[in-house]
């Protein structure tokens, strides 16, 4: 159970040791977080499982266990309460990165915090809780929340491979796929993807297993998840949403953080796909794809988005992992077949254009590039479908790619190097 108190001024908070009698939490999102703070001082105190969180007073409370299907996600501010519903009710795109909690049921022997600061989250375990924290502009106010609740945020360590161990890969066919596939802003529940087998006419779908700019929690993507639904016949694109063109473009809305130095900011990103690729089951040889929304072109722009994904394409060869790239055929491929002669190209290209036709041809697109089964053409976007009596959001997609698609020399080398570096 937990409870609220009215907003108040911001204070250094302590950790509860009782619930304190206060008016209950109702289902869904709490009418007191609603209300407008008096200034942008003020803070309201919520309390899940004997710890205190004072968090600020406009941000919505959502209770997972009241409103299962609520959607938990990290793109805009909310404290999100218990463990999230088999059947989140999540659009289709989300993208974009702000201050955000998501507090479940735990158990840990000592209180211990961790932090990707590529991907703009801290991790914190306690007795009784587990909190996922994330932060756009503002990491300073999350981790006053952090600290006001207990939890040792000062002595944060860095998260590495020891924190995201690798699973067991599932074969390398697992990211080669001909026909078609939907992607999904969180991976379904396992009756939502067995309703789906067989029923909607996908055999593949695109998961995003990281980035500072992935909006919609992952509670269901786990390496067990993945083992399955490959037994199950599922193949997969793994999607990255790491730094965006800019904080406005496509699905942004103007709250993802953007390429600043794109060179060392796209190794970094490669790094950290891959450490959760692998935590999730997807080995050297895997397409890791990096999703790039649309852009206003323009040679500054052009220049740091080509750097950034030559980076990132540099160093997942180094890593033994394939580079995949996502974007508009009218921002990210045009400019890619305008530099096919001056820069290394991704090994495989997602690109949308929701022209309502699964093909893996475009007129912008030279036959001659990505030639070698190594596209996916994202033809449709933000639908609803209904399969085995289960709705989803979903962009849909038709895939061309080969096991050997892109394959370099460099592929042997696998993500052990990421460790010692």
């Amino acid at each position: 159970m937990y409870t609220t108190w009215t907003p108040r001024r911001r204070r250094a908070a302590r950790p509860l040791t009782a619930l304190v009698a206060a008016t209950a939490l109702g289902a869904g999102t709490l009418g007191a977080a609603q209300a407008a703070p008096r200034s942008s001082d003020d803070t309201m105190r919520v309390t899940y499982r004997g710890y205190e969180f004072a968090v600020p007073a406009g941000w919505d409370v959502i209770d997972l266990d009241k409103d299962p299907g609520a959607c938990v996600r990290f793109d805009q501010h909310a404290v999100y309460l218990g463990t999230p519903g088999d059947r989140q009710d999540c659009p289709a795109r989300a993208k974009g990165r702000t201050e955000a909690l998501l507090v479940q049921p735990a158990e840990a022997a000592t209180a211990e915090v961790t932090e990707n600061r590529t991907a703009g989250t801290y991790r914190a375990v306690a007795d009784q809780i587990a909190v996922t924290a994330a932060y756009g502009q503002d990491r300073e106010r999350i981790q006053e929340i952090l600290r006001g609740a207990g939890l040792p945020v000062a002595s944060a360590r860095a998260e590495s491979s020891a924190e995201v161990p690798a699973a067991p890969a599932v074969p390398d066919d697992a990211t080669s796929f001909k026909g078609k596939g939907f992607d999904a802003c969180t991976a379904p529940s396992q009756a939502s993807m067995d309703a789906w087998k067989g029923t909607s006419g996908y055999g593949a779908i695109g998961v995003y297993v990281g980035g500072v700019n992935r909006a919609c929690a992952q509670p269901k993507l786990t390496a067990k998840w993945v083992q399955t639904q490959y037994a199950n016949g599922w193949r997969f694109f793994p999607l990255y949403v790491g730094r965006q063109p800019s904080a406005d473009g496509g699905s942004c809305l103007g709250g993802c953080a953007s390429i600043t130095d794109p060179e060392p900011q796209g190794k970094d990103a490669a790094d950290d796909a891959v450490r959760q690729a692998a935590a999730v089951g997807f080995g050297p040889g895997s397409v890791i794809y990096n999703d790039l929304e649309h852009y206003a072109g323009g040679n500054a722009v052009t220049t740091r988005v080509l750097t950034y994904l030559e980076s990132w394409t540099t160093r997942l060869h180094e890593l033994g992992y394939r580079s995949g790239a996502y974007g508009s055929v009218s921002s990210l491929i045009t400019d890619l077949v305008e530099h096919a002669d001056d820069r290394t190209l991704p090994d495989v290209i997602h690109f949308a254009h929701w022209n309502d036709e699964a093909t893996t041809t475009d007129p912008v697109i030279p036959a001659a590039l990505w030639a070698d089964h190594q596209r996916i053409h994202q033809y449709a976007g933000n639908r609803t479908e209904t399969h085995g009596g289960v709705k989803i959001s979903i962009d849909r997609n038709k895939l061309d790619v080969g096991s050997g698609a892109g394959k370099r020399s460099s592929i042997e080398r696998g993500p052990s190097q990421l460790m010692s570096r």
